[in-house]
């Protein structure tokens, strides 16, 4: 530990200082501050080492020969303190530069690459690390610390601890092959129907599954078994004629333009959603992730 004797680092300057400029006014004229400010910082110099270390004379101030010693060594530790403030600026700007996200599949696959390139573009120094997973474990990242920011999809709830922002709306839409019996079906597919079919949908804790439970509540919510964990394996089934999916618009969008997919209409089921932006309540949100953010909501 450092003794109670442990100089002023300002004042070992200041000593240094009078070394080579040979007067307190000048130093004091230096640093803009007054000569008696000057002279009591060296004075309190003076007494936390017990040595005398300034000659004071009408011609000006110079070192006595301790002092000589004391800003021999004080350069050399100056130094090393320079370099020491060096590292931590390095480090800060390093930090500073690194931004660690969370987000849902559908944010991730169809949002957050266009948001990430503007944002390399205006920062090129950008370190980012993404953790893609359904928007429950998301929630699980970012409230405990391990993603500055993370971004969801699904019912908005009261998550402790957590600040959040929408930044878009979407829509869920009934997808199926070409080849399925919906595809030329011209009467919208109502609530019921929808809630007894076998669906393909997405795992328990994902925005887009929670949605299609919410929207079905009234009639029992969600009974199909076909669970599966990825959006690209979804279409794939979807696209061999397995059974219909509900996904957001923007992961099938390619697919209805390409014709590998026919949407069908739906009556009575609200489908709509919000993507929203999280991090927590008790941190200040990094510049990275502020800039970020501001992409997200334009």
């Amino acid at each position: 530990m450092l003794s109670g004797e442990t100089p002023d680092l300002a004042a070992l300057e200041m000593l240094c200082s009078v070394g080579e400029l040979g007067s307190l006014g000048r130093v004091a004229r230096e640093r803009r501050i007054s000569q008696p400010a000057v002279s009591m910082r060296l004075r309190n110099l003076e007494g936390r080492l017990g040595l005398t270390l300034l000659q004071r004379g009408p011609s000006g101030t110079r070192l006595t020969p301790a002092g000589e010693r004391v800003a021999a060594a004080s350069r050399r530790v100056l130094g090393e303190v320079g370099a020491l403030l060096a590292t931590v600026g390095s480090a800060r700007a390093e930090a500073g530069a690194r931004l660690r996200l969370a987000a849902s599949l559908t944010v991730a696959a169809s949002l957050l690459p266009e948001w990430i390139e503007t944002l390399r573009a205006a920062e090129p120094s950008l370190s980012l690390s993404l953790e893609v997973a359904n928007s429950a474990v998301v929630l699980e990242r970012v409230s405990a610390g391990m993603a500055d920011m993370g971004f969801v999809e699904g019912r908005e709830h009261s998550e402790h601890g957590l600040e959040s922002l929408t930044v878009r709306d979407d829509r869920l839409v009934l997808v199926v092959s070409p080849e399925h019996p919906w595809a030329r079906r011209r009467q919208p597919v109502r609530g019921e129907e929808l809630a007894r079919s076998e669906l393909l949908v997405r795992e328990e804790g994902s925005g887009t599954r929670e949605v299609l439970e919410e929207a079905l509540r009234a009639w029992g919510g969600v009974s199909s078994r076909l669970e599966l964990g990825s959006i690209d394996t979804i279409l794939g089934a979807v696209r061999r004629g397995r059974a219909p999916t509900v996904l957001s618009r923007l992961s099938v969008a390619e697919h209805l333009a390409a014709g590998s997919l026919v949407e069908v209409a739906t009556d009575g089921v609200q489908l709509t959603r919000r993507f929203r932006a999280l991090w927590l309540a008790e941190r200040r949100l990094p510049p990275l992730a502020q800039h970020l953010l501001e992409l997200a909501r334009t």
